[in-house]
């Protein structure tokens, strides 16, 4: 449960222990959690379903998963929203619509393998986000490191290169991974612009993909 209230389901609550344990235990996303079946899905709530790979390529529902085409790893990617008609703090304040993860507007899409299971969960920040969340794009990622525990990450941080420079004194271009029992844990941070771009112009996301330990997608 990545609730902006809620966020990521434990975040802040108890020790490092307590908060590990629930991040192996909990839900990684408000129902949905890594290792479901396609039928435990919920069946109200989000809407606009289609094949991540195939946008165009439309679904009623989870169980049309195997409509969309399979990855090299043999996994079906559905991209979908949360129904605002459900959310009811959406029509008093806006930092409440749409699709949000930790009060970030989000791309959200489930990783879905022949046999049925949820065998991942893909977050990505919305590029087309207002100029003001996209420059804290970056901070999302941060908060899944934090979810799921801050010891047991392997980090990579790139230098810049010759077409990359800071954005108000930041370069970020971050590469994390994390495997517990029950998840491998993918983040990736980045926060650059290229030389000649305009001020409002500029990289700034985080992408947080949760698998099955047994799956290998990187």
């Amino acid at each position: 449960m990545w609730a902006r209230a809620l966020l990521f389901g434990a975040l802040f609550l108890g020790s490092q222990n307590v908060q590990k344990a629930r991040a192996d235990e909990s839900n990684d996303l408000r129902e949905f959690r890594v290792g479901m079946k396609v039928e435990e899905l919920p069946r109200a709530g989000y809407l606009d379903f289609s094949c991540a790979a195939a946008p165009s390529k439309k679904l009623t529902g989870w169980q049309d998963y195997r409509e969309c085409p399979a990855d090299s790893a043999g996994l079906r990617e559905v991209s979908f929203r949360y129904d605002e008609s459900a959310n009811t703090l959406a029509k008093i304040n806006d930092q409440y619509e749409g699709t949000r993860v930790g009060g970030h507007p989000v791309l959200v899409s489930l990783l879905i393998d022949d046999q049925g299971t949820v065998a991942g969960l893909k977050i990505v920040t919305d590029p087309k986000a207002r100029l003001y969340m996209h420059k804290k794009a970056f901070l999302l990622g941060q908060q899944a490191k934090a979810h799921y525990g801050e010891d047991g990450w392997t980090c990579t941080e790139a230098q810049p290169s010759a077409d990359e420079e800071p954005v108000g004194g930041v370069f970020i271009k971050e590469h994390c991974e994390k495997t517990t029992p029950t998840r491998r844990i993918l983040v990736e941070r980045d926060l650059f612009r290229h030389p000649g771009q305009e001020l409002k112009d500029f990289v700034g996301d985080s992408k947080v993909t949760i698998l099955l330990p047994s799956v290998r997608t990187h």
